[in-house]
């Protein structure tokens, strides 16, 4: 019995390497540009229904938050089919490595809300350029199994979360553009860059 349970423990260390080495292209195009849509029809909604949203920091973040949690949904979806499809197998294995590789900024993410709301209200403008740092420290968590040029999405979050800092610390405002705009710009460029990839086996490495 141990000598089984060592060789199923070997096979398990075994497709862990092979899905780390692998291009993972669970990511789908479709599914990234409908999460650019969902950022859209967020931000829109947020100008309409919160005329200050500095005021109602809380609506800001649950409608920030239920726009992530729809998102996330919408790609995990098309992960495991896509994952299905196109590494059979390894299929588990890659999706909790792709999972993984973007949880810890994901944590980091609910938990700087969480700890700004209750001790640091006021500070809470800081959100949406700091989301998207760690959005692009997410990404470049990725990049490694996925397409070369992803590297440039990552980048984008980047420039665009210390942008957004800039932009906040003028007037310690809420807006739902500085945190709508760059998402919708950068999945879309992300959903391009897939497409790419997908039509071009090359960009895979």
């Amino acid at each position: 019995m141990p000598d089984l349970d060592k060789a199923l423990a070997d096979i398990l260390a075994i497709r862990n390497q092979i899905a780390a080495g692998t291009a993972f292209q669970g990511y789908g195009p479709s599914a990234v540009a409908a999460t650019a849509a969902v950022a859209l029809v967020t931000a829109v909604l947020q100008c309409l229904l919160l005329d200050d949203p500095t005021a109602h920091a809380l609506s800001f973040l649950f409608g920030w938050t239920a726009a992530a949690v729809v998102s996330a949904s919408l790609i995990f979806i098309e992960m495991r089919a896509r994952s299905r499809r196109h590494h059979s197998g390894l299929a588990d294995a890659m999706v909790q490595q792709a999972v993984e590789q973007f949880l810890p900024a994901a944590v980091a993410g609910a938990l700087l809300a969480v700890m700004l709301w209750k001790f640091a209200p006021e500070t809470l403008w800081l959100l949406p350029g700091l989301w998207q740092i760690l959005v692009s420290v997410g990404i470049f968590a990725s990049v490694r199994t996925l397409p070369r040029n992803v590297a440039l999405v990552a980048a984008w979050y980047f420039v665009a979360g210390f942008t957004v800092l800039l932009i906040g610390s003028l007037h310690h405002a809420l807006s739902p553009w500085t945190m709508g705009l760059p998402f919708v710009i950068g999945q879309l460029l992300m959903a391009a860059l897939l497409y790419i990839a997908s039509e071009d086996p090359d960009a895979e490495h």
